[in-house]
């Protein structure tokens, strides 16, 4: 499957009809500055499509993409450290929790992703764990798999799935857009 449009619609911080208009919904969740944006930015060959910054705690809603007029990728505020007053970061949090377990809103699937380099955090095994007792369908994206020398990311990739379990772990750099195919696969697999 190629991606051959990609629209920004909306941006949500709460109740829509978007969450419920029968597309398939992809969320993708991460620490701040993990690589969200840049991900969606790659995968979707569009360089501005989703905004990027080196400010953590840029996005500060639910961003809804449609991807090939049938389903959504959607960009979500990342938790853990943000530039942002506790009060923000509070609402951030809340708005995730309300996503993911309280509005009801069937998600197709979460891609969890985490800086390959730095590895899974205490933040990211948290919202993992808390992804998998909502039983929702994870993909793990090690993200910036290209920083880490090659002889190296081997044995990263391997700490990581020690640490993370079961679920699929693909290994992605948005700069060098390698892992795209296999993430594209097990996203709609």
């Amino acid at each position: 499957m190629s991606i051959r449009t990609a629209t920004f619609v909306k941006g949500v911080r709460g109740p829509d009809a978007i969450l419920s208009d029968g597309h398939d919904q992809y969320a993708m969740i991460g620490r701040s500055n993990a690589g969200k944006s840049s991900l969606i930015n790659s995968l979707t060959n569009q360089k501005g499509l989703a905004k990027t910054s080196s400010f953590p705690g840029r996005t500060q809603e639910l961003n809804f993409f449609l991807i090939n007029k049938k389903f959504y990728l959607v960009d979500l505020p990342g938790y853990g450290y943000a530039k942002l007053g506790h009060e923000k970061r509070n609402k951030l949090q809340d708005l995730l929790n309300w996503y993911f377990f309280e509005s009801g809103t069937e998600i197709k699937k979460v891609i969890l992703i985490i800086d390959a380099e730095l590895g899974p955090t205490a933040s990211d095994i948290e919202m993992l764990h808390a992804l998998m007792l909502a039983d929702k369908d994870i993909i793990v994206v090690a993200n910036k798999i290209d920083k880490i020398k090659k002889p190296s990311q081997a044995k990263q990739l391997e700490k990581i799935k020690s640490l993370i379990g079961s679920h699929p772990i693909i290994p992605y750099s948005s700069e060098r857009r390698t892992g795209m195919n296999e993430l594209l696969k097990e996203m709609l697999a």
